[in-house]
């Protein structure tokens, strides 16, 4: 059996290969699971938890989703470090009997198997449901840990109350886990406190990064007793990741008064783990951070980020829904309700072709274009005297020459609002349909009511709202504009994203819906743009 021999000395466990996953799917090349194990035996690393044990088989996933002996035997595991693999405590209390769960899982005894370790990771609600398949687990051989998830924001006799029923089952550990990435040290160790009245076995934690306290909180856990921690090289792990297996080595080898080789563990870094760290990127950051302090689950975050329909409003957006309904549970379909907040009736009490009705618009984006040729530009409006519409806070140029400023999304809104306050042209927004914090931000300034609906890939233009399929203010401008019965659009700073910037498609793919709309008004680019629309040049207009 994996001791600690009695002492306080800690049970180091890498978790790269099952919490990694997250970001790859568990299909991890070949080479990097070959150089991983060579590497990992210097770093003083005790236990390699090389992934999930899983029945699920929806969907491609690699062999760090499954684990099977098969696949661990035709690896060179390192001898005399333990093998571990995760099993996720949900698939332990659904309609399939546990013993039949059980014995699909694990089909050899330990003895037969590479396997030594198992840990099953519970939700609250989960745990002991779960907790029988602890006999059935140490009747086949195996040493047995639970991880319990989630836990950060239960109450005192909660935590007691889960400990007790720990102590009921032979667990070699009992692990809790930061789910959340929101607990601080003294929190850490309040939890211990408590998990400790009632269960007298070794204890382990499993941080995250969140707040970039994975590694403090670690070390606390150990001073207060803990025997087991555990890490992923560069942290790489869902959402913010966890605590960095590079950083963890050298305070668990400090703390046992050991000499540990580097060099391995960096080179793999530098060949592996920091280029998956450039493509996927996990690590913390403010939004994490945020999540963490609302108890958000941070899958939310790790998928929005990688979306490029999510900007930096939708997210701060979905963050502030999901604070006030609750988001501990990862749910797609409340992150995407929360990112769109014009889903019900549209409303409006102002009409564009007040303003617009046979006039050209000149619409002013937020692109470097404007600033760029702000002289030709400015010639062109004193010429042409067309109706000029600045998105949001565009600045590029003089002040006095934009009649119109517009914005839809009540996060850009809240952020902007003490600006447009300042700004002395009516602001074109679906006012009657804001949340009150965003009317209530804009005081009194003169605001154009006009209402906007999101349905996907749908563009209507009625004569106080329209329909569009985001909430993107682009979008919302331009069935403005068609709404108004305008004859001409005219576009300046559309400059397009960098090569490779999948926005560029998502702003494409909203210029063609427009373009191919029976209503919409003519466009046309005056400014460079990498956008497949009609371009002119502004020189050309003067």
């Amino acid at each position: 059996m994996l001791e600690n021999g009695g002492t306080s000395q800690p049970i180091f466990l890498d978790c790269t290969f099952r919490d990694g996953g997250y970001y790859n799917a568990w299909d991890f090349a070949p080479q990097t699971v070959l150089d991983y194990l060579e590497a990992m035996p210097a770093t003083g690393v005790d236990v390699l938890e090389m992934g999930f044990r899983s029945l699920k088989m929806k969907g491609f996933a690699g062999a760090a989703a499954y684990t099977t002996d098969e696949w661990l035997k035709t690896l060179p595991l390192p001898e005399g470090k333990t093998i571990g693999v995760m099993v996720n405590g949900a698939e332990l209390v659904g309609e399939t009997p546990q013993t039949e769960v059980l014995e699909r899982l694990f089909p050899h005894p330990a003895s037969e198997s590479p396997v030594y370790l198992v840990r099953v990771a519970c939700h609250v609600h989960e745990f002991e449901k779960a907790l029988p398949a602890v006999n059935w687990l140490k009747d086949r051989g195996y040493q047995v840990g639970y991880n319990l998830m989630q836990v950060s924001d239960r109450t005192e006799d909660e935590i007691k109350a889960l400990a007790r029923a720990a102590a009921k089952y032979p667990l070699d550990v009992l692990y809790f886990a930061d789910s959340f990435g929101s607990m601080d040290p003294d929190q850490a160790a309040q939890i211990i406190q408590w998990m400790r009245t009632e269960w007298s076995g070794p204890m382990g934690i499993h941080t995250h990064d969140n707040k970039g306290l994975a590694l403090s909180n670690s070390m606390r856990a150990i001073a207060e007793g803990v025997t087991w921690v555990d890490s992923t090289v560069t942290g790489m792990g869902r959402g913010p990741g966890n605590a960095r297996t590079e950083e963890l080595a050298i305070e668990v080898a400090s703390h046992r008064g050991q000499n540990i080789n580097y060099v391995p563990l960096m080179k793999l870094l530098r060949k592996h783990f920091k280029p998956m760290q450039e493509r996927y990127g996990w690590g913390t950051n403010p939004y994490y951070y945020l999540a963490a302090e609302h108890s958000i689950h941070p899958t939310y975050i790790q998928t929005m980020l990688g979306d490029a329909r999510y900007d930096e409003e939708d997210i701060l957006a979905v963050i502030e829904h999901l604070r006030v309904e609750g988001g501990a549970k990862y749910d797609m379909h409340t992150m995407d309700a929360a990112r769109e907040f014009y889903g019900g009736e549209p409303a409006g009490e102002w009409a564009p072709k007040e303003l617009m009705d046979g006039r050209e618009v000149l619409l002013l984006g937020t692109g470097p274009g404007v600033s760029t040729y702000q002289e030709p530009l400015e010639q062109f409006i004193r010429k042409t005297k067309p109706l000029v519409i600045a998105l949001n806070t565009q600045t590029g140029i003089s002040s006095d020459l934009i009649n119109i400023r517009a914005a839809s999304h009540p996060i850009r809104l809240l952020a902007d609002s003490e600006i447009h306050a300042e700004l002395p042209q009516p602001l074109l927004t679906p006012f009657s349909m804001l949340p009150d914090d965003a009317r209530a931000s804009l005081g009194g300034k003169e605001v154009l009511d006009f209402g906007l609906q999101v349905q996907a890939d749908t563009f209507s233009f009625a004569e106080k709202h329209c329909v569009a399929p985001t909430s993107l203010v682009m979008a919302y401008v331009f069935a403005a504009v068609a709404s108004g019965n305008a004859s001409k659009l005219y576009l300046a700073g559309f400059d397009g994203f960098p090569a490779g910037d999948s926005r560029n498609n998502q702003s494409q793919k909203i210029l063609n819906q427009y373009i191919e709309h029976e209503g919409s008004v003519p466009l046309v680019a005056i400014t460079p743009t990498t956008y497949d629309v009609p371009q002119a040049s502004v020189y050309g207009m003067l």
